[in-house]
């Protein structure tokens, strides 16, 4: 849907994973994306719906219980190391593999750390909800773009005051 660009370091691939799925068309391209199948599908869209929740509570929407109960419970069951560069430097790792949660855990982590977290974002628009990084200065911004999602709220508004 947007044409922004992703957002920075590790949350590229949270945006990316929760942009499998449009909620206007119904398209899911999880399983294309990350070759997925049978449970490690099923826990990535699970992951997939309860990272949506927790970033339209990044964008003012209340956070539904369940996801925040789903995320806090998979997070915490993410494998994660702490690597030490050769400089002495030491950032949290996920261990050797691809496997999609500890990555997501480790990116999630990173941008708490960073103070860019709460800046993705879900779109406002109930029949978008495509996750989008907030570039905003005051880090306000409400749709995806403005183009399209922006505008149709805004129409919506005008109509109803002009009703």
């Amino acid at each position: 849907m947007s044409e922004r660009a992703p957002a920075p370091g590790g949350l590229a691939l949270v945006e990316d994973l929760v942009n499998t799925l449009s909620v206007e068309t119904g398209e899911d391209r999880l399983a294309a994306r990350f070759g997925l199948s049978g449970p490690a599908l099923a826990e990535a869209a699970e992951l997939r719906e309860a990272l949506r929740g927790a970033l339209q509570a990044h964008a003012g929407h209340p956070m539904p219980a369940e996801a925040r109960e789903t995320l806090n419970r998979l997070l915490a069951g993410a494998p994660l190391t702490l690597a030490v560069a050769a400089d002495g430097s030491a950032a949290l790792a996920p261990p050797p593999g691809d496997a999609l949660l500890p990555r997501i855990a480790v990116a999630v982590a990173d941008a708490v750390a960073a103070g860019t977290w709460s800046r993705l974002k879900a779109c406002a628009d109930a029949d978008c909800r495509w996750a989008y990084y907030d570039r905003s200065p005051g880090g306000r911004g409400r749709w995806c773009t403005m183009a399209v999602c922006g505008s149709r709220a805004k129409m919506r508004t005008y109509r109803r005051s002009r009703a």
